[in-house]
């Protein structure tokens, strides 16, 4: 195990509905680096992932929003999937948690649909971002700047398109957050 991450809590916020390999394979990377992430969501109990439009694993809450702040945490991983953060952005706690994070100046990584938090937050104005391709014009329409490449890093923001990048992102995400973290 590398000790890159030794020690650094990190939020993965996520709700049913969640792309399975945008979940587990960042949620790996992390705790492989020495990590404590922990899965945060809307309710107790476990959040039903996906691939793509068909049911996949179960995975259990660690801690539910109401439970948890920003301060709890020196970085937020979003991943992404459509169900999950198309009801994480209609949580006003999830977008004040994902808010919290970039007031504080922690780093947050965003994949897929993930972004659509950070639109929601008001925190892409101005910002250099990705993201799935049918959401670039909401990341546009907030002030971001949306480029089509399999990562970008913007400051203390790590975000990317698809599953097809996540090992890019992982990357990324580890080297931001560790160089970023407490």
């Amino acid at each position: 195990m590398s000790t890159k991450l030794l020690n650094q809590r990190i939020a993965v916020l996520v709700t049913d509905g969640v792309e399975q390999s945008e979940l587990e394979e960042p949620l790996k990377a992390l705790r492989d680096e020495g990590a404590d992430a922990r899965i945060v969501s809307l309710k107790p109990g476990t959040i039903q992932a996906m691939e793509h439009a068909d049911k996949g694993d179960r995975f259990p809450v660690d801690k539910t929003l109401d439970e948890v702040k920003a301060d709890d945490f020196e970085a937020l991983l979003i991943p992404g999937g459509l169900l999950n953060p198309d009801t994480l952005r209609s949580t006003r706690a999830a977008v004040d948690f994902v808010r919290d994070f970039s007031e504080a100046d922690k780093p947050i990584a965003a994949i897929c649909h993930g972004p659509w938090l950070l639109v929601e937050a008001d925190i892409v104005e101005n910002k250099r971002l990705t993201s799935w391709p049918a959401i670039q014009t909401d990341i546009r329409n907030a002030g971001g700047n949306w480029i089509d490449e399999p990562v970008v890093v913007d400051g203390r923001l790590v975000t990317s398109r698809k599953p097809d990048d996540i090992p890019f992102f992982n990357e990324k995400m580890i080297e931001t957050f560790a160089k970023n973290g407490a």
